[in-house]
């Protein structure tokens, strides 16, 4: 009986990482009813009843170095350990699940990707990365997923960059001062 109950799990997990679509669609934007691009209210509402997470409301403090980014940190059952939901200003642009090692493995996942998404536009040895204009969808070892708001994920990337650059400067003015 509860080798049943892992199999039905374990095939509805399957299917919410990976929603049915048709085959030269676009990467997905979601994990079940967690769509990217959500309000946190929205997020939180659909945590409290989604089965594949133990979400327990709000923390008592949460850090982060931007005033205009937000996190949520939840354990999973069973198939998902840990989930990560990360917010700028108000909207969800990234979506991390820890998986289970214990009840999934590498290959499978990357197997069922591919079959729904082709061979993936980028691959090496830690991860594989499916990309369209708007979402990215990454397979990463040990055994996590992610989906990313591509817009998103390159503005933060270039204002790293350009925050790098700036310090840099700083840096080297400081130093002419000498």
């Amino acid at each position: 009986m509860k080798t049943l109950r892992l199999k039905v799990v374990f095939i509805l997990l399957i299917s919410s990482l990976v929603p049915a679509q048709e085959s030269g669609m676009d990467v997905p934007d979601r994990f079940g009813n967690i769509i990217l691009g959500m309000s946190m209210e929205n997020i939180k509402k659909e945590l409290k009843a989604d089965g594949n997470f133990n979400f327990r409301g709000d923390p008592d403090i949460s850090i982060l170095r931007r005033p205009d980014q937000s996190l949520i940190e939840c354990r999973g059952y069973d198939f998902i350990e840990r989930a990560f939901f990360q917010f700028k200003e108000d909207r969800l642009y990234s979506i991390t699940i820890l998986l289970n090692r214990e009840m999934l493995d590498h290959y499978s996942l990357y197997t069922t990707l591919s079959g729904k998404y082709g061979d993936p536009d980028r691959l090496d040895p830690e991860r594989s990365v499916w990309e369209s204009e708007t979402n990215i969808l990454a397979l990463e070892r040990p055994l996590q997923i992610k989906y990313m708001d591509r817009k998103i994920i390159e503005g933060i990337t270039t204002n790293g960059k350009i925050s790098a650059s700036l310090s840099e400067l700083s840096r080297e003015q400081f130093l002419e001062q000498f």
